[in-house]
């Protein structure tokens, strides 16, 4: 009898364990958080990964979508031709985990949205999950102290974008200022010498992205 019940529970913790895959997630994510894609949609993803297909969809409108890439924690999807989504599962400690979900829009200059929600798609303040870049995390500390130049060309760039993006094979995710794109042409090349060479980078540790470098 105790060996049965031990098997039991070996049993429902590998269900458990499984239904928690991002892929399981992904398909049963609420249609109003994937508004273009029906269960079908999502379903059949997998399948044609599973099957070595591209894993391309017609949406509800008639649009394509392709899964670039679904492993048990981690997806990326081309939703259009201007928009992507990723999703990473994270742990927060040993039996919780949370979901990322960053979405990129390329309207025409990359910007990005990250949520985070509970297993069950409910919403969870991202602020609890990462701080997110301010417009002077992108300039090195060399030079905070603005010149004349300098400062006439942040004040040409009055509005803050950055693509974020997560990693496929680590915990972590980075951002990187899209702002000088959406300038014009010549500002946006001289204001480029002024901001960070590399990504803002986060690290997962604890149930939170850490700056890296920081807190």
């Amino acid at each position: 009898m105790k060996r049965y019940l031990v098997v039991c529970v070996a049993l429902l913790a590998g269900v458990a364990v499984r239904a928690q895959e991002l892929k399981n997630l992904f398909v049963n994510m609420p249609d109003s958080l994937a508004p273009l894609l029906t269960k079908v949609n999502r379903e059949d993803f997998g399948d044609f990964l599973e099957g070595g297909m591209k894993a391309e969809v017609k949406d509800r409108f008639g649009g394509k979508a392709e899964m670039l890439r679904l492993t048990d924690n981690y997806l990326l999807l081309k939703e259009t031709a201007m928009s992507t989504v990723e999703m990473k599962l994270l742990p927060v400690n040993d039996s919780v985990n949370v979901i990322c979900v960053v979405h990129t829009c390329q309207a025409p200059v990359a910007d990005s949205r990250v949520a985070f929600y509970s297993v069950r798609w409910e919403s969870l303040p991202t602020a609890d999950f990462v701080s997110l870049p301010v417009e002077d995390d992108f300039y090195p500390t060399t030079v905070q102290a603005e010149t004349d130049a300098m400062r006439n060309l942040r004040r040409e760039a009055d509005m803050l974008l950055m693509k974020a993006s997560l990693s496929a094979t680590s915990d972590s995710l980075s951002f990187v200022y899209t702002t000088p794109d959406y300038m014009e042409k010549e500002k946006g090349e001289q204001l480029r010498n002024y901001v960070r060479k590399v990504p803002v980078a986060y690290s997962w540790k604890d149930g939170k992205f850490r700056r890296e470098g920081g807190e």
